[in-house]
């Protein structure tokens, strides 16, 4: 209701200018009261939506493609290719800020579509404030043995953010955390060494024995909404979005493309596999990658389709350090 006075009011005061200038307009009939009634519970109604906090279930399953580092067989040499992802995931987020996400991602291996990585996230969003939103995460990963690929060494990731949604243009910042055993680096340490000899020929003594990384990612972008697209009850919201990642970039995150009810709060994408990946034993902070993101995400009662564009520039690799990556999901929400 007082969302439907205040739009009452804005239509009153925007009236008010041209009234003094043009003849006084005969009474609305009932048939123009009626639509405009329906149109301020259709906003009312929207708003409630994408703004209240409520509790949800999410069936969600992402397609993509991303650059896999294959070691040579009898050599060190590195063989990047690029491969179809499947990412089916289910979530629980509460009213209150609590989440639990359970997913996978699957790479075709033999002619067939197989899991290579399993991970569960813990998270909590505060989103009660109109004008901010904040939230951490905490990502365990459990990754199968004896890949043909390279996969990081971190097994588990803690993250927060923080973004501010009163300006036109929202900016958002995220920080990421990530660490692992020894034994996992143990058993991936001739990858690691083959990626490491990419950018100048030398590789590095490794002399410290934390696996670690850090890395803190800021975001713009702009929310566009469009009521009642194609079928009644519809939306269609289109966010263009600019985001600047750097880090330490030891190790490489697990780089999983993010779902939709990962991201609600933020849209906030982390490093794309890139085709020539860079690691570096020094451990110093230093600019990663800049990425320009185009989301569209078209829902109805529930269902929703989200293809995404993202064109990553990724500095530390000396050569081929551009890669575009189109990625679709498709959920329901329930």
């Amino acid at each position: 209701m007082m969302k439907k006075r205040i739009l009452h009011l804005l239509l009153l005061l925007a009236a008010g200018p041209l009234a003094a200038q043009q003849a006084p307009a005969p009474r609305p009939d009932a048939d123009s009261i009626a639509y405009y009634d329906a149109l301020f519970d259709d906003m009312a109604e929207f708003l409630d939506s994408i703004a209240a906090p409520r509790t949800f279930f999410l069936a969600d399953v992402g397609m993509s493609s991303a650059y896999f580092n294959y070691v040579r067989e009898g050599s060190y040499d590195v063989e990047s290719r690029r491969q179809a992802t499947w990412t089916p995931s289910l979530g629980y987020y509460h009213k209150g800020g609590l989440g639990l996400t359970v997913s996978s991602t699957l790479v075709r291996s033999g002619g067939t579509f197989e899991p290579y990585q399993y991970l569960a996230t813990a998270s909590y969003d505060y989103m009660r404030k109109p004008d901010f939103s904040a939230g951490v995460s905490f990502t365990r990963y459990f990754t199968r043995k004896n890949l043909s690929f390279y996969t990081t060494p971190l097994q588990n990731e803690l993250g927060a953010y923080f973004s501010y949604r009163k300006w036109w243009i929202k900016p958002a910042v995220f920080a990421s955390y990530g660490w692992g055993s020894r034994s996992a680096y143990d058993e991936r340490a001739a990858y690691i060494i083959s990626l490491r000899l990419r950018p100048d020929g030398i590789t590095r003594i490794e002399t410290n024995e934390k696996i670690n990384d850090f890395s803190l990612s800021l975001s713009v972008r702009h929310d566009f909404y469009k009521l009642h697209f194609i079928i009644p009850k519809s939306s269609l919201r289109i966010t263009p979005q600019v985001l600047f990642t750097s880090g330490t970039q030891k190790f490489g995150f697990n780089q999983n493309a993010n779902t939709y009810g990962i991201v609600r709060a933020t849209s906030l994408n982390e490093l794309v596999s890139t085709q020539n990946q860079s690691l570096d034993d020094q451990l110093y902070f230093q600019p990663l990658s800049l990425s320009g993101m185009l989301r569209l995400e078209w829902s109805w009662k529930g269902c929703f389709v989200q293809p995404q564009y993202v064109a990553n520039y990724y500095f530390p690799a000396g050569a081929q350090n551009f890669m575009g990556l189109f990625r679709v999901n498709v959920g329901y929400i329930f």
